[in-house]
């Protein structure tokens, strides 16, 4: 039987029996970690067998965000610190080729450290475009503000991800980059016209639409639907992110926890779904959210199921990366070595 079609967190370092019992009786699609759920190599692997063993199911996808720069789960002393994605962008400006080769080197490396710990997806690239002027919850994660270069980059971490076998997560569809405000506080409200967005902010998403998966913007486009965030729209996901951008792949929605979207978390959630999203996010480990968010939750079926399907047979089992080599490689190409 297909799983829920709802990926959770959890609240520690290792799981509750509560939390053990729920995810047996609900069984969620996959499980997403964040720095409250990862201390050391061991810790964390022995926590990701866990989340896989309550629902019986090991290739139960387990996430994490480690785009580097400001947002990495894993840090320093047991992990690299990786740098953002604007640093790949300012490379870009002077030497495209090179960039390409250290934004897939560093993805490469990522896929590595993440295979080691029995970790499946990366909720990278970064493909919103940076825009002066807006919030800055975006700001270094994107490659910059040109598309085309934001594509560019984005293909080469899309690319090395898969290669290092760990599925790449685009996002956040169809562009956060000029939102004003945080959506992790508040909901952004975009009045840009439609044929500026197609040029610009959808451009690298349109690009990267044969990406596995996708994660969706807490954001309302108004000149397309001035009532509703993209996670939430109908309009949005079947015109532009099925239709104009032509994202065929698995859409996930963003956090339902953020304060961007309104309504109670199982509301959140089946809006999401009703929506044209395949799978629900729900990631801060709270019982009584999670319980709102299962309950709205029916199981992958259908068109979500097939795509499911198809994006795990882009995975492949990775060839061994010399990390030292890598390192150095990457240092050269970014003039730190």
């Amino acid at each position: 039987m297909a799983p829920k079609a709802v990926i959770f967190g959890c609240e520690g370092l290792s799981l509750t029996a509560w939390e053990r019992d729920f995810f047996a009786a609900q069984d969620p699609f996959g499980f997403i970690l964040f720095a409250r759920n990862c201390d050391t190599p061991d810790q964390i692997r022995t926590l990701v067998a866990a989340l896989r063993e309550s629902v019986g199911r090991p290739d139960a996808p387990v996430l994490i965000d480690q785009e580097g720069g400001r947002v990495a789960r894993l840090k320093p002393p047991h992990w690299r610190s990786a740098p953002p994605a604007a640093r790949f962008g300012v490379l870009a400006t002077r030497d495209s080729e090179s960039a390409r080769e250290a934004a897939w080197m560093n993805a490469r490396m990522m896929a590595a450290e993440l295979r080691a710990l029995d970790i499946t997806v990366d909720c990278v690239p970064v493909l919103d475009i940076a825009v002066p002027g807006a919030h800055d919850v975006i700001g270094d994660r994107s490659f910059g503000r040109d598309p085309k270069t934001v594509a560019a980059l984005g293909r080469a971490v899309c690319d090395g991800m898969l290669a290092g076998g760990v599925m790449p997560v685009v996002k956040h569809i169809p562009g956060h980059g000029r939102a004003g405000v945080d959506s992790h506080l508040s909901l952004p409200q975009v009045t840009t016209g439609r044929a500026e967005l197609e040029a610009s902010d959808f451009a690298p998403f349109k690009a990267l639409a044969d990406a596995p998966w996708a994660m969706t913007g807490h954001v309302v486009y108004q000149a397309i639907d001035p009532q509703r965030p993209a996670t939430t729209s109908r309009i949005v996901i079947e015109e532009v992110i099925r239709g104009h951008i032509g994202f065929k792949g698995v859409l996930v929605s963003d956090d339902l926890s953020m304060q961007a979207l309104s309504g109670d978390l199982g509301e959140r959630a089946k809006a999401a779904l009703q929506a044209g999203c395949d799978i629900a996010l729900h990631c801060n480990g709270k019982p009584e959210e999670m319980t709102q968010v299962a309950a709205a939750c029916g199981k992958l079926a259908g068109p979500s199921l097939a795509r499911v399907k198809a994006a795990a047979k882009r995975l492949k089992t990775p060839q061994a990366i010399d990390m030292a080599a890598a390192t150095s490689r990457l240092n050269v190409l970014l003039g730190t070595a």
